[in-house]
């Protein structure tokens, strides 16, 4: 029966719609139709010969790795809209209106969960664990009784149930993070993040300018905090703390002394700004299955993790959370085994400095690299597996070490054997305005436009970048696109135009099969005293390539004709590789080695002039710093983006240091 079955199987046809049989077929040369084995005088060796032949083809043909078929066209994943080639839209649509849902009956974000319900049921929707222990589940039906419980809570405390009530969250990602925002959504009111990198300013900005007047907290050092700005008097419309956990008895009565009106004890909880057009695009994409799981350590306050989460609400999927540790994460990883993995660039090329740095002999090197070409030629025809040769004999201790899913990202879309898809967008356009297509396994872009979006580039003289060129800032339009900033009508203009197109400040080009890569940055971008522009990001991206090179922040001024900058070397590399060069010293004697210095200089320009830097844009000194950027001293965002404003404050003596020294 087992073997008839696998007959059977012989006949499902492949993309192009012919038969594995069929394709057999077209093996064998052209034979008479009176052919048969008893005109051949073969030996019984040579007969199972021909027969162990015959099956070893056949089992190639069945199990032989397959391409994924696109949804579009790859040499046209973009169509231009009214014949404007600046302005374009996706592929997938059938016109020019832009899709706005995909289900009918998910329209928001509780709307989305209760789809998730409906599949789920009683099975797992939030995941947490403590050191060295499985994950345990909160079922979806928990977690909509208790967002239900506490939605009550809120109004009992004097939320009222509308839009224009804001609740404030602080705290890390966690399960009673999404409770507290379908709490809020169960009763029409919206769910504000903050998070301590904020800074104590901008923090009480945020709570008088939305007038906040209840703040959900996850731990008692947090609630405190906001307990010294209500005694200063300086949050004066805040009058509520809700804990996730048991507090003190002083710090109740701290609040009772402040006015506010008691605590709730509910377990779980989660957050939102405003509600937002949710756009089903993983049609044409990949699919979500309820089995699926995705592992939260971006910060909730950003976009880009919100919109993972609420994809796999939607389906009935899973998200587990890390432990609040991301040193911990690979921990996390491991014991999760997540299915979908959301990644930010700095981290992806962590990753990657990390596993070329393990590499040191240059005969394992070049075979590796060896290997990557050799995969890179099978997603050049749309394979994508993990169980080729290369990978049993060389990728699966890649695999390994980074069990989830430009130079870097061709790298892991071979190693790795899994989808790893590209997108582009910022908060403003609820997180993504691009994305790249299923069967696109080319680097340097970040795919197409969603349907949800249309995207085009307007001119920037001053940068010498021209729409007709097919160059310029990327603007954005559609149902995603936010409405404005709160009671800030100066910056809503400066971002959104008269025809509602949102400026993100980026440059972008578009390529001739309709993808769009990133080239530059308006905002950040500076100009040199001989009136070169410079695009400082770019420059680094290109610099933490060097082996010794951990993180960079480049600065120029209009007063001065060069660059210099800020180096942090990579302290898992740094002493091994000064020592390959016969220096010998710790970690903080080698950042202020002149010797190293130099040495270190010459591999940033040498990696510079083979990524193709122009000698305006690369740095003539630096500063050697011995402690990492990091968010908890201020130096990057949550989302490990540079604070450069922050990187200028903090090196402003060694900035002009190195100007007045290199200045001879």
């Amino acid at each position: 029966m087992q073997f008839q079955d696998w007959l059977r199987s012989l006949r499902f046809t492949g993309g192009d719609g012919t038969s594995e049989m069929d394709n057999l077929k077209t093996l064998l040369p052209s034979m008479p139709s009176s052919f048969s084995l008893s005109s051949l005088s073969l030996s019984p060796s040579s007969i199972i010969g021909l027969g162990a032949l015959a099956s070893l083809t056949t089992y190639w043909l069945v199990t032989r790795p397959r391409p994924i078929q696109p949804p579009c066209d790859l040499q046209a994943q973009s169509i231009s809209v009214q014949g404007d080639q600046s302005c374009r839209r996706s592929a997938l649509l059938t016109d020019d209106n832009l899709l706005e849902f995909y289900y009918e009956d998910t329209k928001t974000v509780y709307d989305m969960f209760q789809r998730g319900l409906r599949i789920a049921g009683n099975g797992p929707c939030l995941g947490f664990r403590k050191p060295g222990e499985p994950y345990q589940w909160i079922a979806y039906t928990e977690v909509a009784e208790r967002a239900q419980v506490l939605g009550s809570g809120l109004l009992a405390k004097g939320c009222k149930p509308n839009p224009q009530q804001f609740v404030g969250i602080f705290a890390q990602n966690r399960p009673e993070w999404v409770i507290a925002e379908l709490a809020c959504y169960t009763f029409s009111m919206a769910l504000v993040p903050l998070y301590d990198t904020l800074g104590l300013d901008a923090m009480v900005h945020i709570l008088n300018l939305v007038e906040i007047s209840m703040v959900i907290c996850d731990k008692e050092d947090k609630a405190e905090s906001l307990l010294k700005n209500k005694e200063k008097g300086v949050t004066t419309t805040l009058s509520c703390l809700v804990l996730f956990s048991p507090f003190s008895a002083a710090l109740l009565e701290r609040g009772r002394k402040c006015a506010f009106i008691g605590h709730l004890k509910i377990l779980m909880l989660y957050f939102k700004l405003f509600v937002i057009f949710y756009i089903h695009t993983c049609q044409g994409y990949f699919v979500i299955r309820q089995e699926d799981v995705s592992i939260s350590y971006l910060p909730l306050a950003h976009m880009f993790e919100r919109m993972i989460q609420v994809s796999m609400f939607c389906h009935g999927a899973r998200v587990g959370f890390y432990q609040g540790d991301i040193s911990l994460l690979m921990d996390d990883i491991k014991t999760l085994k997540p299915t979908f993995f959301p990644v930010v660039p700095r981290l992806l090329n962590r990753i990657y400095d990390k596993i070329l740095g393990s590499v040191t002999s240059p005969l394992k090197r070049a075979f590796l690299h060896y290997a990557v070409r050799r995969k890179q030629a099978e997603l050049s025809s749309g394979v994508v597996r993990n169980n080729s040769m290369w990978d049993r004999l060389i990728f699966n201790k890649i695999q390994a070490l980074s069990s989830f899913i430009h130079s870097s990202l061709s790298f892991f879309l071979a190693t790795l054997g899994c989808l790893i898809f590209e997108g582009y967008g910022q908060t403003e356009c609820t997180a993504g305005c691009t994305f790249s297509m299923p069967g696109d396994w080319s680097a340097g872009h970040v795919g197409a436009p969603l349907p949800c979006a249309m995207v085009k580039l307007t001119d920037i003289p001053d940068m010498n970048y021209y729409a007709k060129n097919g160059e310029g800032e990327i603007c954005i339009r559609g149902h995603s696109v936010f409405r404005g900033y709160l009671k800030d009508e100066e910056r809503t203009g400066e971002a959104l135009d008269a025809d509602g197109w949102l400026h993100t400040g980026d440059v972008g080009q578009w390529l001739p099969n309709g993808t769009l890569r990133i080239v530059d940055r308006k905002k950040h971008i500076f100009k040199l005293s001989q009136g070169e522009y410079i695009a400082p990001e770019k420059i680094e991206n290109v610099y933490t390539r060097c082996v010794p090179v951990l993180q960079v922040f480049v600065h120029g001024d209009s007063l001065q004709s060069y660059l210099i900058g800020v180096v942090v070397p990579d302290p898992e590399v740094f002493v091994d590789w000064a020592k390959e060069r016969g220096i010998v010293g710790s970690y903080e004697e080698l950042c202020q080695n002149p010797d190293v210095k130099k040495a270190v200089l010459e591999d940033m320009t040498a990696v510079g002039k083979e990524a193709g830097l122009k000698s305006f844009e690369q740095v003539k000194d630096f500063y050697l710093h011995p402690e990492m950027f990091s968010v908890s001293n201020g130096l990057l965002t949550p989302t490990l983006k540079s604070k450069r404003v922050d990187l200028r404050r903090v090196f402003s003596e060694q900035i002009a240091q190195l100007y007045s020294k290199s200045s001879i």
